[in-house]
């Protein structure tokens, strides 16, 4: 079911396994000033969150934020056939058989100037046994003051079972709000991360939503500049 964060803005979670560890997802819903709804790395979408969809508008985008972030995509198409799926670059390539309508950086996309965009140019992970391009899109929601990600930072907490707890704090991730190792140690052009980086910690944001680990309301601006201090120092 969604949970409201601010006016216009709204998550869905659901549960997923990465390499064995409960992680967790979570599917950002923004509504448009026109009642647009932008779905944000959509999950598996239930009776009741459709429901409550319908309820607050009509669902007009569907987002693949990054090359790995589109299991349910399909899915959703179903359901919302008339919405526009947008894509990071590479999905197409990656995902031949995935319906895409637009591609960030290469179409023109509006969000009637109330989200924002960039492509986090250099971010790379490390998947074992192999460092992949992600191709993540970050997104700023300006009426909420909020910034959007998918796998650019994480930030665990005792919510989450105690396997994932453990591995978290090895891998650095765990109640602070940053990149895990396995991300610091596939970046390789680290000055093109660093100039992504500078745009997006040149907004306004004051909460960042991420799709695995605990919402950041709190000086959340400090806390990722603080989270990328390897790279921006």
């Amino acid at each position: 079911m969604l949970r409201q964060i601010d006016g216009s803005l709204w998550v869905a979670e659901q549960p997923l396994k990465f390499l064995g560890l409960e992680v967790g997802t979570r599917m950002t819903v923004v509504r448009l000033s026109n009642k647009s709804l932008v779905l944000i790395s959509p999950i598996k979408i239930d009776s009741e969150t459709r429901q409550q969809l319908d309820t607050l508008g009509t669902v007009k985008y569907l987002i693949a934020p990054n090359l790995f972030h589109y299991l349910y995509l399909p899915r959703c198409q179903q359901m919302y056939p008339r919405a526009e799926t947008i894509s990071p670059p590479g999905l197409a390539n990656k995902k031949p058989e995935l319906s895409v309508n637009k591609v960030f950086t290469e179409d023109l996309i509006e969000f009637k100037s109330e989200l924002e965009y960039t492509l986090l140019a250099g971010f790379q992970v490390f998947v074992p046994p192999k460092i992949a391009v992600i191709n993540e899109v970050v997104f700023y929601h300006l009426a909420s003051k909020t910034l959007i990600i998918t796998d650019s930072a994480f930030n665990f907490d005792n919510t989450f079972p105690f396997v994932t707890q453990l591995a978290t704090r090895v891998l650095g991730s765990y109640q602070v709000l940053k990149p895990s190792w396995l991300e610091k140690i596939a970046v390789k052009d680290k000055q093109q991360l660093k100039q992504s980086i500078d745009k997006i910690l040149a907004w306004d944001f004051q909460r960042v939503i991420m799709a695995h680990g605990q919402i950041v309301d709190f000086e959340a601006k400090q806390q990722l500049t603080k989270g990328y201090q390897w790279l921006l120092q």
